[in-house]
């Protein structure tokens, strides 16, 4: 027994399309200027910053195709539609943000001997511009990142490009004062840190769900006792709660009810009850529950408890 959303969603993915649409074409056009930018300038710094503009962009080109084929309906084998493609795309966006963190250390350190030389003027005045751009990015996406992974995701990146683009300011501004090139290094090696515990946080938190662990703040010990407190109710087992995407976690379970409730025409009531219960106390209104009566358990295949 659960609860439709469709109506809901709609309105809010098209919010979602829309503000990826708007953060992928201002990301795009800061990643090409910071490209020339770098190898004019011969700064680290610069392309390690437009490097993970460039992993932002395809992340956020994935998530806006996810958001697209999670609009399709459910239909055939697909019972729950295209509604994983947004994790999938989140998994992909954390591994490329983790190839990205891990060249720019890796070529940071090699560069601690022999910097080169910078110009930082050009480094400047191309960080400015990509600290305005991911502040408008930034208020673009900040609306929505609590409403799915993938904005999250987006919003995460383009903070650590904000971040980014500080410490390329910084770099600049110290090697046009004291003309230390090593700056652009520090520089450098500061975004690769800032970037890998996000990357590693939006995988780990990806990879739960296809891995379909209970949704966070929802601990099944917890769920057990009020279903066992629903009136009518004597057991359970086969409990499981998962996520399929963002904002829709679900849950199932065998409910074990008194003969007499079952005799009298109550079940409906019980599933009400529980599904209430359910709703109120954990948020999770997407919920399956299969009525049985004591007799039936030695009927029943080997179940989890």
């Amino acid at each position: 027994m659960g609860h439709d959303h469709g109506h809901a969603a709609a309105p809010a993915t098209r919010g979602r399309r829309r503000r990826l649409a708007v953060v992928l074409g201002l990301t795009v056009a800061v990643l090409a200027t910071e490209l020339v930018a770098a190898v004019l300038s011969g700064s680290l710094a610069l392309l390690a910053d437009a490097g993970h503009m460039a992993t932002d962009a395809v992340g956020i080109a994935l998530a806006l195709t996810a958001v697209t084929l999670a609009q399709r309906p459910a239909r055939g084998r697909r019972t729950f539609g295209w509604q994983r493609a947004e994790i999938l795309a989140a998994v992909a966006n954390g591994l490329l943000l983790l190839g990205v963190a891990g060249y720019v250390l890796v070529e940071g350190v090699r560069r601690i001997g022999s910097p080169p030389e910078i110009a930082p003027g050009l480094v400047l005045a191309v960080g400015a511009v990509g600290l305005v751009v991911n502040l408008v990015s930034l208020a673009v996406l900040h609306q929505g990142r609590g409403e799915s992974l993938n904005l999250r995701g987006a919003y995460l990146e383009v903070l650590a490009d904000a971040l980014g683009s500080v410490a390329v300011i910084v770099a600049a501004l110290v090697m046009a004062v004291t003309g230390w090139s090593h700056a652009d290094t520090v520089a450098s090696l500061a975004i690769g840190v800032l970037v890998l515990p996000r990357a590693w946080h939006l995988l780990r938190e990806a990879l739960d769900i296809l891995l379909e662990a209970a949704p966070r703040g929802v601990d099944l010990g917890t769920v057990r006792e009020h279903i066992l407190g629903v009136d009518g109710v004597v057991g359970v087992h086969d409990l499981h709660a998962w996520t399929i995407t963002s904002g829709l976690p679900v849950l199932s379970a065998h409910v074990v009810v008194t003969d007499e409730a079952l005799g009298a025409g109550h079940g409906g009531r019980v599933l009400d009850a529980l599904c209430a219960c359910l709703g109120s106390h954990f948020d999770v209104e997407h919920c399956t529950f299969q009525l049985e009566a004591r007799s039936h358990a030695g009927h029943e295949a080997p179940v989890h408890d």
